[in-house]
């Protein structure tokens, strides 16, 4: 924040930490690839920022869901392989080729397509193609892939098979019988096919075991501090995002008095209640409203009735007199409180969100966490 700026709330994002935690995927890689997920805007954090500080970090390779998405990413790495996830609709084609982005293909149709572009333009293109293993959301089903593998070369024509991917339904549950079933499928589904480069792990993934790696994995939530497999151990990412809000007034209130719309708190002691400049308008989920809890001057504090589209109370009657003054910062998450702690509370994700804040918090870049 410049001097003599004023911000209600702001979302610090470490670009040391994402670097780090992009190496951390290495070593857990290796010798596999570390493919750098930045759709949704870098998962909200800012892809303009993170995008050019992974490449810095070594990253090659990018995927993004929309096509928009990979024409700005572009502009940012211009030497950089990036995956475009929608695929090829028909009308994505002269941009897919003009700004060099690698199509997913997802269907038999779409895989023509690309192929008669390839054709009409008169030079190869890279393509991905993506296998649907039990997920049952994108890719090739079964059948379409009976139909590839049987006329490969006819329908691969002017196409530079660059990667083989799926996607794991279950690999942040290491317990899960479907992780094993879909890593067979894929292999089977890989012996069917010409030889490429092939994918199957994200996140969790990783984690499951060097049969799960093949030559590249797509790691997300992990690189921005998420725990890849939540509530399976201690997440060994360091936190990429610190989420501050400001405390807007102090008062004191009686027994037996409410807090907020409709009056779900009522204090149970004299109590004193903070308000802070944050709420649902800034992504904030209503559903965390009985357990969420922020730290405010070293102390995990909870939340005191409703969310509120600007604001929300805390109960901050256990701080030592004087512990808070109007003005002083409460983290939210990326401290004491993690990124997994507030969507536990609002029962919900990290992906959620991390993606759900609003442009209204201002995004602040630092270097902190750097290994």
């Amino acid at each position: 924040m410049r001097d003599g700026d004023y911000e209600a709330a702001f979302l610090e994002v470490r670009l040391g930490a994402i670097a780090a935690n992009y190496r951390a995927y290495q070593r857990l890689a290796g010798p596999a690839a570390v493919a750098g997920m930045v759709k949704a805007d870098a998962y909200g954090l800012g892809a303009g920022m993170v995008a050019p500080a992974l490449a810095d970090a070594g990253c090659d390779s990018f995927f993004v869901a929309r096509l928009d998405e990979g024409v700005r990413l572009r502009k940012l790495i211009p030497n950089a392989r990036i995956f475009i996830l929608d695929g090829a609709a028909p009308d994505a084609v002269p941009a897919l080729i003009s700004h060099k982005l690698i199509p997913v293909l997802n269907s038999l149709a779409e895989i023509a397509g690309w192929s008669a572009a390839a054709q009409t333009s008169r030079r190869a293109l890279d393509c991905a193609i993506h296998l649907d293993t039990g997920m049952n959301r994108l890719g090739l089903p079964g059948h379409e892939l009976g139909i590839l593998a049987g006329e490969s070369a006819k329908r691969l024509a002017g196409l530079n098979l660059v990667l083989i991917m799926s996607h794991l339904a279950s690999g942040d549950e290491p317990d899960s019988s479907q992780n094993a079933e879909q890593r067979d499928r894929f292999r089977t589904a890989l012996a069917m096919l010409p030889p490429a480069p092939a994918s199957l792990a994200a996140s969790g993934g990783v984690f499951l075991g060097r049969d799960y790696l093949f030559d590249m994995v797509r790691p997300g939530i992990g690189i921005y501090g998420g725990h890849p497999r939540p509530g399976h151990g201690q997440n060994p990412f360091q936190a990429t995002a610190i989420l501050s809000a400001r405390i807007l007034q102090l008062r004191r209130i009686d027994k037996g008095e409410s807090v907020g719309y409709a009056a779900t708190f009522r204090a149970k002691r004299p109590s004193m209640i903070a308000t802070m400049a944050l709420g649902y308008a800034d992504g904030i989920p209503r559903a965390a409203i009985h357990r969420g809890e922020v730290e405010l001057a070293g102390q995990r504090v909870p939340f005191a009735g409703r969310i509120s589209m600007d604001l929300i109370t805390l109960d901050a009657t256990d701080l030592p007199d004087g512990a808070v003054k109007v003005g002083d910062m409460a983290k939210v998450f990326g401290a004491s409180v993690t990124l997994d702690d507030l969507a536990v509370a609002a029962g919900t994700n990290t992906y959620e969100i991390l993606t759900g804040l609003t442009a209204r918090v201002p995004r602040h870049y630092s270097n902190e966490g750097a290994a």
